[in-house]
């Protein structure tokens, strides 16, 4: 019988339950509302939520009859690389891809987008570098995303 989790939860010093898993789910795979998910050691959870929502890395899904919990891990998936000339150069970059509405990540030094090979050619004339790599993927949302059904109770 696999486990069953309605909740979402953060993590911090509010969380004492026992950890029984993880999942590991690609950006587009964290989207999601009720989905049977494989943990990394085989086990499976239910998630069943009331709304749909996005999952970030590290967030944990909150079992029932207090079983514990179950963390999801951003999982390593193709995407460009955009690294700027500069942090000026790097704003501007973030404008452009801003003004397109694509999901993007953004670190210090570089941006994270999925892999769009029209996209690659415009920052490339921009300047960028761009290189295509395999790596975890958690972009930013707009102004108009909702998290769902977030538990941020203690337990």
């Amino acid at each position: 019988m696999p486990f069953r989790s309605t909740k979402i939860a953060k993590p911090g010093p509010h969380i004492n339950a026992t950890l029984v898993g993880i999942v590991l789910l690609t950006h587009g795979q964290r989207h999601i509302r009720r989905k049977l998910l494989h943990m990394t050691h085989d086990d499976v959870v239910m998630l069943d939520l009331r709304e749909p929502a996005v999952l970030e890395h590290g967030d944990l899904l909150v079992l029932e009859g207090d079983a514990g919990y179950v963390e999801v891990a951003a999982a390593e998936e193709p995407v460009l690389e955009v690294r700027p000339r500069d942090r000026t150069h790097l704003a501007e970059l973030a404008w452009h891809l801003g003004n397109r509405h694509l999901a993007a990540q953004f670190d210090e030094d570089r941006i994270l987008i999925e892999r769009n090979q029209t996209i690659r050619s415009m920052l490339e004339g921009l300047g960028a570098t761009v290189t295509e790599i395999s790596a975890p993927f958690s972009p930013l949302h707009g102004a108009h995303h909702t998290h769902g059904e977030h538990d941020h109770h203690e337990h």
